[in-house]
Order: C-alpha cells, then structure tokens, then sequence
C-alpha cells in the first residue's frame, strides 16, 4: 500500500491503508546490512534512518480490505513492504524482482505515496499484508526474527539445489548466514560440511548438524 512500511521515530504508524496491517515489533534481528545502510556503504541514506527487516511481532491493526491476517496474529517482515503488484514478476509471487515501481524496502526506501519507510528497530511498523508473514504458534518470536533474513537468504538456494537425501552441501564460515545453513541444510537430509579458517567452531558446527567440518 501506499503506507507500507511507516512508523517513525514516534512510532506511530498513522492511517492504515485497505490492504495494511499495522505489527507491534516484538524482536527484531540485527544484519550486517543494517550496519552498511547506517554508514551510508551501499548508496546514500536517508536521515532520519530505521533499520531492521528481520521483525517478528504481532498484528494489532488491520485495513479495511485486509484479507490474510487479523489483530493478534503473530508475524514476520522481512526486507520489503511492498511492490508494484502489476508486473510479470509481482503477479508471479516473485515481488523481490518487481520491474514495475521496483520493490519497497523496508527501511531507507520510499513507498508509493512519497514518504520514507522505516524498519523494525521501531516499536511498530506497517506493511501490505502480502509481505507479512505467519509466524507459526509453536515457533517462539525472538527464534523466528533471524529467519526473515539469515534464514531466507540461506534457505533459498538449498531449496534452488534441491538439497536432501544424497546430496552434499559445502557451507564456508559458521557465522550468521553459515550457521543457518548448517541447520536448514541438515534439517533437509543433505551431508552437510562446514569449511572454516580454523577449528575452534567444529563443535558447534558438528552439534547444529554438520557432518563433517
């Protein structure tokens, strides 16, 4: 909606658009990308600057042509708020590669009425519910934020690879990313190898499923 990804300093997300749900952030992620737009790294930032887009919380408002979710679901936002809906690509659920207006990021972007969007690292915020996310009751809130992200971003390609039974997976670093490879690659059934620097990580990665390091 035009309104995607408002709330401010204040916190106060303003009007809801129809197609709006307005989250209490409960927890939020911190990525390294939080970090390059803060500094300006990447391209210019827009001050004031929010970051945050690995935001788990809970609906407290909806619009009125809201469909997808109520007040008090539990949810996750991740990188961006909204797209231009009418491209091949929106139509086709793949809005990260919107040709239209071009995606709506979280943070550090401008929705389609003009004003800045910001992230999670504020009390509330205010996405178009189809980049919400249900966030399902047996997963704990603060476990689900790094998903939004870490997770997603690791998840896609084993899931691009077909990863599983009778397949190798080679993970480089048990960092942030790394260490979700590791689970989400062993959770799938494939052999997981961690290859590090070092070996002062093997026993954490060997206990989050690795099978060799």
């Amino acid at each position: 909606s035009a309104n995607a990804g408002h709330e401010g300093p204040s916190d106060d997300p303003g009007v809801l658009h129809p197609e709006d749900v307005e989250i209490a952030v409960a927890y939020c992620g911190v990525c390294h990308s939080d970090l390059a737009m803060v500094d300006s790294e990447w391209f210019p930032a827009t001050y004031p600057l929010v970051p945050g887009h690995e935001i788990a919380g809970v609906v407290t408002e909806i619009g009125s042509e809201v469909t997808s979710f109520a007040v008090g679901d539990r949810v996750g936002v991740g990188c961006f708020v909204d797209s231009c809906r009418d491209c091949d690509n929106c139509k086709a659920g793949l809005q990260q590669y919107c040709t239209g207006s071009g995606m709506t990021g979280t943070y550090n972007a401008v929705g389609r009425d003009g004003m800045p969007t910001y992230g999670g690292y504020s009390g509330a915020i205010v996405a178009d519910e189809a980049h919400g996310l249900r966030n399902p009751d047996a997963m704990p809130l603060d476990a689900a934020a790094p998903l939004l992200c870490a997770g997603i971003t690791t998840y896609s390609p084993l899931r691009h690879w077909k990863a599983g039974p009778g397949t190798r997976v080679g993970v480089i670093g048990l960092g942030g990313l790394g260490h979700m490879a590791v689970k989400l690659g062993a959770a799938m059934g494939a052999e997981v190898t961690v290859l590090s620097q070092s070996l002062k990580k093997m026993e954490d990665g060997l206990r989050l499923g690795a099978t060799n390091y």
